[in-house]
C-alpha cells in the first residue's frame, strides 16, 4: 500500500460502490453456477447494507485507493459452552472482492492481512471462509494466503 491507500470499515457513504463491488462478486457466482445464483443482482439491497453496517458482529472493511476498490464482509463468531465444541472465537469472511479493473495489485492480500490482524486484536481462533467449487482463482489466492480446507460441502444434481 502506498501512502494514499487505506483499509477501514465502510460507511454509509460507501454503500452505491459496496453495491457496484457486490455485482461482480454475483456475476462471478452466476457463471460458476447459473442453477445457484440470479443474474445481475447483488447479495443485499442498499437499505441491508446500511443496517449490517451498523451491526458491530459484522465489520465490513473497504480498501481505499481515491475511491473503493475492495472489501471484505466479516463476521465474528463466538462458540461457548457447547455440550460438543470447545470454547472459540472466529472471524467468518463473508465475502471478499477486489474490483476486476484492480487486481493483481496486491489489494486481496492487503485486505486479507488486514482481516488477520484485525481477528487476532479481537481474540479469534481463526479466520474462516467458504469458496465455491470450480472457483479456482479464489481457491488458489486463500491457499497462498496460508489457508486450508476444514471440511467439504457436497451435493448430487438430481
Amino acid at each position: 500500500m502506498n501512502n494514499k491507500d487505506t483499509i477501514r470499515q465502510a460507511s454509509v457513504a460507501d454503500i452505491p460502490r459496496l453495491i457496484d463491488l457486490l455485482h461482480q462478486v454475483n456475476m462471478v457466482h452466476h457463471r460458476l453456477r447459473p442453477d445457484l445464483f440470479k443474474p445481475n443482482t447483488t447479495k443485499y439491497s442498499e437499505q441491508e447494507l446500511e443496517t449490517l453496517l451498523g451491526d458491530e458482529s459484522k465489520p465490513v472493511f473497504v480498501y481505499e485507493d481515491g475511491e473503493v476498490l475492495g472489501y471484505a464482509f466479516c463476521q465474528i463468531t463466538e462458540v461457548k459452552n457447547d455440550r460438543l465444541l470447545q470454547d472459540r472465537k472466529t472471524l467468518y469472511i463473508d465475502d471478499l472482492c477486489v474490483d476486476e479493473a484492480a487486481r493483481g495489485k496486491h489489494i486481496g492480500n492487503a485486505l486479507f492481512d488486514f482481516v488477520c490482524d484485525y481477528a487476532k486484536s479481537i481474540g479469534c481462533h481463526a479466520v474462516m471462509l467458504n469458496v465455491w467449487a470450480g472457483n479456482d482463482a479464489a481457491i488458489r489466492f486463500y491457499q497462498n494466503m496460508g489457508m486450508h480446507p476444514q471440511k467439504t460441502g457436497m451435493e448430487i444434481k438430481l
